[in-house]
C-alpha cells in the first residue's frame, strides 16, 4: 500500500548551510500569543485601585487646625516634630489618598498656602486634617460654646 508523502519520508532532515540551528526555545516563542490588548491589564488593575474620599470638617476642627497651624507657625525656629496628615488627590481619577508627613517644618507659604516641610514634602494647608506633635501636649486648647 502506497500513501502520499513514501517518496520522502525516508529522507534525512534539511539542514541550512546558511542559517544557525534554532533552539526549541526560540522556535516555541514564534508562536506564543501576542498581546492584542495591550494595555488592558493596566487599565483593569487602574480600575480596581481604590481611592478615599475627601473628609470636609466641621467648624470645631477647623478652629482646632487654625490654632494648631498659628503655634506650628510660632515655633517654626524650633525645628520640632510634627506629623501632619492631609488629603493627597489622585492624579487619575475621583478621591485620593490620606497621608501622613512625619518631620519638622521649614516654612509656611501663606501666600501659596502651603507648609513646606524639612523633608521636601509640601502640603496644601487646605488639604490638611490633622496636626499633631510634642509641641501640642504642654499646651491646652480652650473651646467655649457661646
Amino acid at each position: 500500500m502506497t500513501t502520499k508523502y513514501d517518496d520522502i519520508i525516508h529522507l534525512p532532515h534539511h539542514v541550512s548551510a546558511t542559517r544557525p540551528h534554532m533552539s526549541a526555545i526560540d522556535r516555541a516563542a514564534q508562536f506564543s500569543p501576542f498581546a492584542a490588548l495591550t494595555g488592558h491589564g493596566a487599565a483593569v488593575k487602574e480600575t480596581a485601585r481604590l481611592t478615599d474620599e475627601r473628609i470636609e470638617l466641621d467648624e470645631d476642627i477647623k478652629d482646632d487646625l487654625s490654632h494648631r497651624m498659628q503655634i506650628v507657625s510660632d515655633s517654626v525656629k524650633e525645628q520640632s516634630e510634627i506629623s501632619i496628615t492631609y488629603f493627597k488627590p489622585d492624579a487619575k481619577k475621583n478621591g485620593g489618598e490620606y497621608v501622613t508627613s512625619i518631620s519638622s517644618v521649614k516654612k509656611i507659604d501663606e501666600y501659596e498656602r502651603v507648609v513646606v516641610m524639612t523633608d521636601g514634602t509640601i502640603i496644601p494647608i487646605d488639604e490638611i486634617i490633622n496636626i499633631d506633635g510634642e509641641i501640642f501636649e504642654t499646651i491646652v486648647f480652650h473651646f467655649c460654646d457661646e
